[in-house]
């Protein structure tokens, strides 16, 4: 893998303030993300550089922490206490994005949320509140279907088909009212026009009488989504001609905050 090869050389650059050894496992577990999730050893050491005793060792040590674990054929493959990292990590970036999100409810008058696709779920990660006393109200760490929200189709739409049918088939497509998508087909369908003008819609897939607009959030460390959300009488088709330039912009504020840190 190139790329992975490529950021182990970026890892060798000498910096007094940084600790070698900690720089050094981190690569080989960027490593291991960049091979797909699993790697055998030699192909670790190929990337990173490092002799053959230095990635065993390192390896052995992520082993007893549960950051990597050794699959039966030998190869390694992260380990399952990377997941609660991942997602308290996930869950600050939301906390990163609620200045972009309250500017967005002051210009659209509807609550906005945001959330990141976790274990093939949607899970929202903050919320903006809409001023109106007739609002949708979210609950931050709230898990969703992805089929039936507005935030999961547009993560959907960033996939490629073999994967978003991975995903279906891994969750199943409960009804969540009589509006929802049931067949992966009928989903697998829409994808291309979401992808294509930028915005998917929830017509009331998830809750009767709720309308969702959702954009990507391109660039983003993980998968992630931003929504507008509110009653079928207010989120109207010209509300959606308003709102999803204004959300693919607020969407692009958040992704370059990301990268800036």
């Amino acid at each position: 893998m190139k790329d992975a090869v490529h950021h182990a050389d970026s890892l060798r650059v000498g910096n007094p303030q940084r600790v070698q050894v900690v720089e050094r496992a981190f690569g080989l577990l960027d490593a291991l993300v960049k091979f797909e999730g699993s790697a055998t050893a030699g192909q670790l050491k190929e990337a990173s550089g490092l002799a053959g005793p230095t990635v065993h060792r390192l390896l052995h040590t992520l082993i007893h922490l549960g950051l990597v674990h050794q699959l039966p054929d030998r190869r390694y493959a992260l380990g399952a206490n990377l997941v609660p990292l991942g997602e308290g990590a996930t869950r600050q970036m939301g906390g990163l994005a609620v200045p972009q999100m309250q500017s967005l409810v002051a210009e659209l008058g509807e609550s906005v949320n945001m959330a990141a696709m976790e274990s093939e779920m949607v899970v929202y990660i903050a919320q903006a509140p809409s001023p109106h006393s007739m609002r949708m109200f979210t609950e931050v760490g709230r898990r969703a279907y992805m089929h039936s929200t507005g935030v999961g189709k547009a993560m959907l739409a960033t996939l490629d088909e073999r994967r978003v049918r991975e995903v279906l088939a891994s969750t199943g497509m409960p009804s969540m009212t009589p509006k929802t998508l049931t067949r992966p087909d009928a989903l697998v369908e829409q994808l291309p026009t979401i992808a294509r003008q930028g915005y998917a819609l929830d017509d009331e897939e998830q809750e009767l009488g709720v309308r969702c607009l959702a954009v990507s959030i391109p660039h983003g460390p993980t998968r992630m989504a931003l929504s507008v959300s509110g009653p079928t009488s207010r989120m109207d088709d010209g509300f959606v001609r308003h709102a999803a330039p204004l959300m693919a912009r607020t969407a692009a504020e958040i992704s370059r905050k990301f990268s800036r840190r």
